[in-house]
């Protein structure tokens, strides 16, 4: 992998692609990645200087990047709009006590039993918005699945399959709501055409502002690692 010397040095992932006219850069802001795409004729070392001259670009694009830290006993967890503190707990099982979010067991064992309670509540609370809109809209969708996606927040296919980010549940309850209403709505129109916006609406007619916290603070959702 091609390396921009440092302090620090930054690994450069190159990627040819046979649509691609040009030389193009691309920082994720999820993990820091960089990566080069150039034409499949095109010459590395010629890519590399390209890199070189961006170099300024690419730092601070990368000090853009949000920072991830680790889940543990500590961590300060937005849960549905709420900061929880993540303590020792007793018994079985992962509960909600007051500012507290408590788990039982060893340390290591905190990530993996925090991402399961998560992703549990995550589905029930996005089975119960999808139904509701559902609904109203009169339509029916296939089924529902959950995964940590980094690029979108949800989807819907031709067949009415919906999926969405568990990490949807670290939001505020109206934006993961929010993001429900936008992929019911699909299911009448499979676009982001006027007449999709307006379906939108109907779902959920202040839908705006959820979407404007999405586009502000969902990468930091990212920020938490859950060892998965």
């Amino acid at each position: 992998m091609p390396v921009l010397p440092g302090p620090p040095p930054v690994e450069i992932t190159l990627r040819r692609s046979a649509q691609a006219r040009r030389f193009s850069l691309r920082v994720s802001r999820l993990d820091g990645r960089v990566t080069l795409t150039v034409p499949l004729r095109a010459r590395e070392a010629e890519a590399l200087a390209f890199a070189r001259d961006q170099e300024g670009w690419i730092r601070n694009a990368l000090l853009e990047v949000p920072e991830t830290a680790p889940v543990g006993f500590g961590t300060l967890l937005p849960v549905e709009g709420r900061r929880l503190v993540v303590r020792p707990g007793a018994g079985r099982s992962v509960r909600i006590e007051d500012d507290s979010l408590l788990v039982p067991g060893e340390p290591e064992a905190v990530a993996a039993r925090l991402s399961a309670f998560l992703r549990t509540r995550a589905r029930d609370s996005l089975a119960a918005a999808c139904d509701r809109h559902a609904a109203m809209l009169g339509r029916r969708y296939l089924r529902l699945t959950l995964r940590d996606t980094r690029s979108r927040w949800g989807s819907c296919t031709v067949d009415g399959s919906l999926m969405f980010s568990w990490r949807l549940i670290l939001a505020p309850p109206e934006v993961l709501d929010y993001v429900a209403a936008h992929e019911v709505a699909h299911l009448a129109e499979m676009n982001h055409s006027p007449a999709f916006w307006e379906v939108v609406r109907r779902l959920m007619p202040a839908y705006a502002p959820h979407r404007t916290w999405l586009r502000r603070h969902g990468q930091a959702l990212h920020g938490f690692r859950f060892g998965d």
